[in-house]
C-alpha cells in the first residue's frame, strides 16, 4: 500500500520540505525532516532514558520538523487511528 501524503512544510520556498505521510499498511508516521547537526545529535545520541539504549541504533535517525507542522502530525495520527484505513 502507498503511503498517504499528509502534508509538507508550509514555510518551504525551495529545496526545504519536512514532510508528513502515513503508512497505513505498517500503521506508522513517516517524517522527512531536517538533519539536527552534529551537535544536537550527539545530545540526542548521549540522552539516557530507563529501558533505552545510549546511542542513536542502526538504521534509526534523528530528525528536526518545526513545530509549525503540528497540525499535520496531529493530521497524520488521527488517520492511523481512523478504523477506516486498516
Amino acid at each position: 500500500m502507498p503511503l498517504t501524503f499528509i502534508g509538507i512544510d508550509p514555510e518551504t520556498k525551495t529545496a526545504d520540505s519536512p514532510t508528513v505521510w502515513v503508512d497505513h499498511h505498517a500503521q506508522e508516521l513517516v517524517f522527512q525532516g531536517w538533519e539536527p547537526g552534529l551537535e544536537m545529535a550527539a545530545e540526542a545520541a548521549a540522552f539516557e532514558v530507563p529501558g533505552h539504549a545510549v546511542g542513536i541504533p542502526k538504521g534509526e535517525a534523528v530528525v528536526r520538523i518545526p513545530a509549525r507542522m503540528v497540525s499535520m502530525i496531529r493530521e497524520a495520527c488521527d488517520a492511523l487511528e481512523r478504523s477506516d484505513h486498516r
